[in-house]
């Protein structure tokens, strides 16, 4: 099984570690004829990247997020992705140079940029040339594993025509920045390699430190963009350690002391560089996010209290009896226990207790003791019993009553199931009484300070504000005040239930205080605050939100994939469709059929060679075919370590999580091919060159055929149905093809907004006249739909149902009506008659995913600049508009929605 037909004898082995078979592949001294054809490769690609990247000029796919981060970084709201911030940092600098104010908000997909004047063009550059950086890359890299320049040039072709590398990169997202530093660490990796393999001669010379430290980098980067880089940390890794095992068994040229050294250079800048560029990167991140934003309920209060606006200031450390405090839970983002004048629909019927994300008077508790104090005249009764004498402080065991200030109600729970979570062991949680009422037994919690988690030896002891962390468990039934992340229903306003749990576990039911007012605490009273967490604290808190949240992100999603379908392209991504145009991620069948059998080649190569191994032959006696396993076995196991471990994942995946997979498929397709046509003579093909140049021709003009053919979806051109319908080779390609018209006529009869947003819809100005018409106004054209805003006043009694004008009269001066504003959005057609779904012109607009960014349980609906300072509501109204607002700022301007299952990556 000779690759070449002769084994080389062991004479010509090197005695030291350098690798039989290895030449200097030197990139920088390649002939000026190779610099000229990558140049021309490389003016090929920027126009296939380039070409119409204005198109389409409305937001597209993830562009929803990634958008929408630079929007917040450029206002410096704190926001949080599940992402690390490189590439959204660049992203965010391309559109600041071009002048992007950050007002824009990215919300919906669909939006137009042109009026708003968003430089979305100048955005969308910054991926397109990293993307158009893949082509010198890749056939650099392709040179510095042996390859001739015809097969470099044939890997450099296959990603210019390759459409889903070729969509991805053309539009505001992660994956080409994510490519582009994978592509540039494999380069750096394998003239690092090449260096190695040389030998002793070439160890700690100026090449060798270059390559190894711009790998460091590499990995740097590429993890910096987002964590499959990890995958790319693995497989150079892997890759090291190989190479210390064989300087290990070296006994001729290097040293125990010479081998610590290739250990430490290589740690330093495999691992401390790279973790250095991680760490540089979210140093800047918390730089640029000052401000509190819709993400800073990820956070711990300890986080929250370093940004803007959202330091607290100073407050009395003991906690006593007669503390008017607002009481945190510990575990699910920190919201704050609530109630509000409004009941349980079902259960007790008794008033809401909820937990609640904003500071507010309906956080506010009075502590009051089991019985009341006494006087000169008997018990002191009302609020202010406590306010006089010698404070008593609360202490582990101490038995509380909890008074609700603005509503004059107790705490206070008994045997009755929740309305939601309707568990045996959950027992409801409300407020009862009423001024003057004395209450009851169901009304005492007994404090139970958790020693293993307050801070400092007086906190242990008796309750300190922050310090102290403690469970309320309740007299009657030994149930422990509780919440979880699960959401009350409309009638509790989304917000955060509260139960008491007999079996609760213990994060859940661990509460502290925040705020501490007192009149015997004045101004000389020990003060305690948040402590400042620093860098490595809030840099650590957010990988671990980070890794929380990517795990939870599990939910199915229409256009999710799973691994098995990738490297066969089974199906694609629908990213965006307007105006009879649509663009549909999907790759070059071609491209990826051809690569994934190139893995199978070698896959099929190594097993033989394992088993003809075991039986005694002497194949790896043959240089080519000892190079050949090498060198194309290092690029499989990059594509096996960018591919294999998203098998272990249960959380959404997308097609174009096996892009940086792609490239290295690319990759071993290009090497085998070399070794078939240059390196291998028993197939008569090394002889031949002419053959092999036909051959790599020929392929690439089939590939650029099957590229030109699904182009309109990766540009969004015009197209027929006819030709879609033709190249629809399998079911599971599940673009729609009755989108487009039947002739390229049809598109210059109809208004098109791909280009200009001067071809918009335009709003009508109110619906209540829709079927008048004005002579002086000019008619829109048929077919075009609008905008309907409408102003309405609806009266509804308390179970939503709506009252007609005579039930309003009759109900005049016996009841009050309170006032909520709703927004609604309604498409109107040239007939001014209501379509019922999509947005104005839509055609199938790709329904956004949640791979990005989510909101805490007890967040979600907070407006991103909540200062955490709200008037008191006594009303659950009010709660209604705190709660769910998202639209709209403080001074009234449009904002960026923070919806939790948004467009993703």
């Amino acid at each position: 099984m000779a690759l070449n037909g002769t084994a080389n004898s062991t004479k010509q082995r090197p005695r030291d570690y350098s690798s039989h078979g290895v030449t200097d592949n030197d990139i920088f001294m390649l002939p000026g004829s190779d610099f000229q054809l990558l140049g021309l490769l490389t003016a090929v690609a920027a126009l296939v990247r380039l070409f119409r990247i204005y198109q389409p000029s409305s937001v597209v796919f993830d562009e929803v997020h990634f958008g929408g981060f630079a929007s917040k970084y450029i206002k410096g709201k704190f926001f949080m992705d599940v992402h690390p911030p490189l590439a959204k940092l660049l992203l965010t600098l391309a559109g600041w140079l071009a002048g992007f104010d950050g007002e824009f908000d990215f919300k919906d997909i669909g939006k137009d940029y042109v009026e708003p004047g968003v430089p979305y063009v100048a955005m969308r550059l910054l991926p397109a040339l990293m993307g158009v950086m893949t082509i010198p890359t890749i056939f650099l890299t392709l040179k510095a594993t042996g390859c001739r320049t015809m097969t470099a040039a044939l890997g450099a072709g296959l990603i210019i025509f390759e459409n889903g590398l070729l969509t991805q990169s053309r539009l505001i997202l992660l994956d080409s920045p994510l490519i582009t530093f994978t592509a540039f660490t494999a380069l750096a990796w394998t003239c690092f390699t090449n260096q190695h393999e040389l030998g002793p001669d070439k160890a700690f010379d100026a090449s060798w430190w270059f390559w190894l430290v711009a790998t460091g980098l590499g990995l740097g980067a590429t993890v910096s963009v987002k964590w499959v880089g990890l995958f790319t940390i693995a497989w150079v890794g892997s890759l090291t350690v190989v190479q210390l095992w064989a300087l290990l068994g070296d006994t001729a040229t290097v040293t125990p002391r010479k081998w610590v050294k290739h250990f430490l250079a290589r740690g330093f800048c495999l691992v401390v560089i790279p973790l250095t560029f991680y760490l540089g990167l979210f140093a800047i991140h918390f730089i640029c996010l000052v401000n509190p934003g819709d993400g800073d309920g990820f956070m711990s209060s300890e986080f929250q209290a370093t940004l803007n606006s959202k330091a607290m200031q100073d407050v009395p450390a003991n906690v006593v009896l007669g503390s008017r405090v607002s009481i945190r839970h510990h575990n699910t983002h920190g919201g704050y226990l609530h109630s509000h004048n409004h009941m349980y629909p079902t259960g007790s019927k008794q008033q809401q207790i909820t937990l609640y994300p904003h500071k507010d008077e309906n956080n506010v508790w009075l502590l009051e003791n089991q019985t009341q104090p006494e006087g000169l005249d008997g018990a002191v009764s009302g609020l202010n019993a406590w306010d006089s004498g010698k404070p008593v402080p609360i202490r582990d065991g101490t038995v509380l009553r909890l008074y609700h200030i603005v509503t004059d109600r107790r705490l206070h729970s008994h045997d009755v199931r929740p309305p939601v979570s309707e568990a045996d062991w959950q027992n409801e949680v409300s407020a009862y009484g009423y001024e003057g009422f004395e209450g009851d037994a169901n009304d005492y919690f007994r404090v139970d300070i958790i020693k293993s988690l307050s801070d400092g030896a007086a906190a242990k002891e008796h309750v300190r504000t922050i310090e102290t962390k403690f469970r309320l468990i309740h007299i009657m039934t030994g149930c422990a005040l509780f919440s979880h992340k699960v959401k009350l229903p409309d009638w509790g306003f989304d917000q955060q239930e509260v139960t008491c749990a007999k079996q609760g576990t213990l994060p859940n039911s661990i509460w502290y205080i925040e705020q501490n007012e007192h009149p015997l605490l004045g101004v000389d009273a020990e003060k305690v605050n948040y402590k400042n967490p620093g860098f490595l604290g809030k840099f650590w808190e957010l990988q671990k939100v980070m890794w929380t949240t990517n795990a939870g992100l599990v939910e199915s999603h229409a256009w999710d994939s799973r691994p098995p379908s990738w490297p066969v392209l089974r199906r694609g991504i629908n990213f965006w469709g307007k105006d009879r145009r649509q663009i549909y991620l999907i790759g070059n069948p071609i491209i990826w059929w051809s690569s994934s059998a190139a893995i199978g080649v070698y896959a099929v190569f190594k097993t033989l060679s394992v088993l003809r191994w075991q039986r005694g032959f002497r194949d790896y006696d043959n240089v080519n075919f000892k190079r050949f396993d090498y060198e194309i076995g290092s690029t499989v196991l990059g594509w096996a370590f960018h591919y294999f471990p998203f098998f272990l994942m249960q959380r959404q995946l997308f097609l174009h999580h096996y892009f940086p997979a792609l490239y290295f498929a690319i990759m071993a397709l290009c090497q085998v091919y070399d070794f078939a046509t240059n390196r291998i003579s028993a197939l008569g093909l090394r002889d031949r060159p002419a053959i092999g140049r036909s051959g790599i021709a020929a392929f690439l003009a089939l590939s650029l055929v099957v590229f030109t053919l699904f182009a309109p979806l990766s540009y969004g051109n015009q197209w027929t149905q006819s030709a879609c319908n033709k190249v629809k080779l399998l079911d599971t390609w599940d673009f729609d093809c009755s989108v487009f018209p039947a002739e390229l006529s049809e598109y210059a009869a109809a208004p098109s907004s791909v280009g200009s947003a001067a071809q918009t819809a335009a709003p009508i100005a109110s619906a209540l006249n829709e079927k008048s018409q004005d002579i002086n106004v000019t008619p829109r054209p048929a077919g075009e739909a609008s905008v309907s805003h409408v102003e309405r006043v609806e009266y509804r009694d308390q179970d939503g149902n709506i009252l007609d004008e005579e039930q309003v009269k009759e109900l005049e001066g016996k009841v009050s009506f309170e006032t909520r504003y709703e927004t609604r959005t309604r498409v109107i057609d040239s007939e001014g008659k209501e379509i019922a779904d999509g947005p104005v012109g839509g055609d199938g607009v790709a329904p956004p995913h949640p791979d990005i960014e989510r909101l805490p349980e007890t967040a979600a609906g907070q407006p991103d600049d909540d200062r955490r300072i709200k008037p008191a509501t006594a009303f659950p109204e009010k709660d209604i508009r705190k709660e769910k607002l998202v639209n709209e700022a403080d001074d009234g301007k449009p904002r960026p929605a923070s919806e939790p299952s948004a467009a993703t990556r």
